[in-house]
């Protein structure tokens, strides 16, 4: 879908989608229960239906209808091996891979665009001391064996997905482990979502100390109904259009959530600030493409954008594609391997951009368009589909001004 939108900024009143990252846990943790959990205010975007998808093929039964999704879960899977298709969730493939070996213990993985191309080098070496087999040839994933108690180190400012889905997996194994950490822990939020989930579904989980997780073996994940908070990352793109100008009154989020990105509104307000600006973005790499449509914005300063060489491995590299399309906007960036440098300037121009079939770079553009002086056209705006389904829908309610178009010359 190519989009093209009209400059003019925003006014009125949105209530941002659920949490892509707490529906995640949630409908995994539900699918372990042994009985019925009801999850309110989901949204099914295309990275929450691979995961509703895939744990039904793991013996759960997920209903969606009415904005609620009635999860009954603790069934036994079919034996032989399963398949579960992860479209282009990243969270969907890392969460359920330890998932499967410990409830299945036979399980091929697939997905689209760049999915099984992103990084699983942790799981690999983890299988090879623990005997589990696996090969990943022509995008399939094939792992077979039992994940077993005991101790796992893991790097943590790789991704915190691979914590999460042992932390899902190994309450369930015959015995106790712990999980230790040989890096600090970035994305600390997701972490302590994990957390908060697993308890709220009667799994117990002690940190020890920040590097440290001490999981009993043998527990029982418990039915659990719960309203899902509406999502910070989303949120930060209509932030980012306020910090532009725009009036948009966000409703319907938990301004204390665990969710490390509310963090959008300390940085906004650094922003708005006279000087240069240094932001640390290892525990909110999601936030990059919404900071920096702003701090491009920012005329004569400079904002630097550091510990970032991980958005390099996200749907998109980025880094490069944020560079890119802003710049052709008009925008003044330079990507160095772990960090963005943003020279702000007076305006956008206006111009022909594309998604990277990125969810975050479409809405980023999209935001950017409200200070064009000029038409902005967007390649592969359906990526939204990915997370935030009706993004366009909001944005024309907010007075947006975009249509579809079948041709950019």
């Amino acid at each position: 879908m190519i989009v093209r939108i009209r400059p003019g900024k925003l006014k009125g009143t949105v209530v941002p989608p659920s949490s892509k990252s707490q529906t995640h846990r949630a409908l995994i943790a539900a699918s372990l229960a042994d009985g019925k959990s009801v999850l309110g205010n989901i949204l099914l975007s295309e990275d929450i239906r691979a995961t509703a998808d895939a744990m039904a093929q793991l013996g759960a039964t997920v209903e969606v209808s009415g904005g609620e999704a009635r999860v009954s879960g603790g069934q036994i899977p079919q034996t032989g091996k399963v398949h579960l298709d992860c479209g282009e969730s990243g969270s969907t493939l890392r969460f359920l891979i330890p998932v499967a070996l410990v409830i299945h213990g036979d399980a091929e993985f697939t997905g689209r665009g760049k999915l099984m191309e992103r990084p699983l080098d942790e799981y690999f070496r983890i299988f090879e001391e623990k005997g589990i087999a696996h090969t990943l040839q022509d995008g399939r994933l094939h792992v077979k064996g039992t994940l077993p108690a005991g101790d796992y180190v893991l790097r943590g400012d790789v991704s915190s997905q691979f914590i999460t889905g042992l932390l899902f997996a190994l309450p369930l194994a015959k015995g106790d482990s712990v999980i230790r950490l040989s890096t600090p822990l970035e994305s600390k939020g997701y972490i302590a979502m994990t957390l908060d989930v697993l308890s709220r579904f009667g799994i117990g989980i002690r940190m020890a100390d920040p590097m440290t997780f001490e999981i009993r073996g043998n527990q029982t994940y418990r039915p659990c109904s719960m309203v899902l908070e509406g999502d910070h990352s989303q949120a930060a793109f209509y932030a980012a259009s306020n910090a532009l100008g725009s009036e948009v009154a966000i409703e319907g989020m938990d301004w204390q959530s665990l969710q490390g990105d509310r963090a959008m509104t300390e940085v906004v307000e650094r922003l708005g600030k006279n000087g240069d600006v240094e932001v640390d973005v290892s525990d909110i790499p999601d936030l990059v493409p919404a900071i920096a449509v702003v701090a491009a914005l920012r005329e004569g300063q400079e904002t630097r954008l550091v510990n970032a060489a991980r958005l390099r491995i996200k749907e998109s590299d980025r880094l490069e594609a944020v560079t890119l399309e802003l710049t052709k906007l008009g925008a003044r960036i330079e990507a160095f391997p772990d960090s963005l440098t943003i020279t702000g300037v007076s305006h956008f121009t206006g111009g022909v951009t594309d998604s990277h079939n990125d969810h975050r770079i479409a809405m980023a553009l999209a935001i950017a368009a409200t200070r064009a002086q000029g038409e902005v056209i967007i390649s592969g705006a359906e990526s939204v589909q990915k997370s935030y389904p009706h993004f366009f829908n909001d944005y024309e309610t907010l007075g947006g001004q975009y249509d579809e178009i079948y041709d950019i010359r």
